[in-house]
């Protein structure tokens, strides 16, 4: 063996080692299930662990037998990357199932996007190609000009139905609470027609109002057939730790009753879905569901 070959030989196996040895920290470490989330980002998350996301990931966490702690940031671009990829945690709940960032587990839940209108209206919006869409004040959460906006916007603009879209922040200062729900609020106050909106937001921001606002799943868009409208949501781990993601699996499958009655309590629309999972498609996608990057 050449000394070039014994060098690239022993970096190799340096390599190797290191990848060993920090596969069997991270295996360690595992007895505290480190969580990413969101501080005000309800009704997935927030520092009061009130979110659906809180309550899933301290249920998975009373199931393995580990200590359960939060890393605290709002999503903003880079997240994945300030977080997971920092180290600061080891599981990122809400994850579209394949999302390239991340090493995903199989799904938990389904959903996707809703519209939100008033019972008193009788607004009955059959597809993107109705005709009363030009006619209503509709509100969707801004997201950015990047391409990166909601499956809804981009099926709107591809119609050309932009002028009577009202805008609203996701996120809001830190003086607004909950400003995810501007929007449903809107809507019954009648300042809007109707919210188009991810369907966690919808259902759990529409559940006050009992049954004066309905809320119902938009169809997908016979113009744009690749636009993925539903997605399946799956936790997120870094990309290597197929252990850990398989032993969250079982988790999940084990607290499946549980982890549905958790949805169901807080109003999250589910849909069944028509197979297996498909892997997540930014492309298709337009924007990642909770802002990750």
């Amino acid at each position: 063996m050449n000394p070039h070959t014994q060098l690239r030989t022993r970096k190799l196996c340096l390599s190797l080692t290191a990848v060993l040895m920090l596969n069997a920290t991270v295996a360690i470490a595992k007895n505290e299930l480190r969580v990413c989330a969101e501080p005000d980002n309800l009704p997935f998350s927030n520092q009061n662990q009130e979110g659906f996301e809180n309550k899933i990931a301290a249920l998975l966490a009373d199931e393995l037998k580990a200590k359960l702690s939060f890393a605290w940031e709002k999503q903003r671009q880079g997240y994945i990357r300030s977080t997971l990829g920092a180290n600061r945690c080891d599981v990122v709940m809400g994850v579209p199932f394949g999302y390239e960032r991340v090493l995903t587990t199989l799904p938990y839940y389904r959903s996707g996007y809703v519209f939100v209108t008033a019972k008193n209206r009788h607004i009955t919006i059959k597809s993107f190609d109705d005709p009363v869409l030009r006619t209503l004040k509709i509100g969707l959460h801004a997201i950015g000009n990047d391409g990166s906006n909601s499956p809804p916007a981009h099926a709107l603009a591809h119609r050309g139905i932009v002028n009577n879209i009202v805008g609203y922040s996701m996120w809001g200062d830190s003086s607004v609470t909950n400003p995810q729900g501007k929007v449903v609020d809107d809507v019954m106050k009648g300042e809007i027609d109707v919210a188009i909106v991810w369907g966690p937001f919808g259902g759990y921001f529409a559940k006050k109002y009992g049954d004066l606002l309905t809320v119902t799943p938009t169809p997908p868009d016979a113009l744009m057939p690749k636009q993925n409208f539903a997605f399946d949501i799956a936790i997120g781990v870094r990309k290597g730790e197929v252990a850990f993601a398989k032993k969250l699996e079982k988790s999940l499958e084990r607290k499946r009753d549980k982890i549905q009655k958790i949805l169901a309590a807080y109003n999250i629309p589910l849909i069944e879905p028509l197979s297996g999972p498909a892997p997540f498609d930014s492309n298709a996608a337009g924007a990642t569901l909770n802002n990750h990057n």
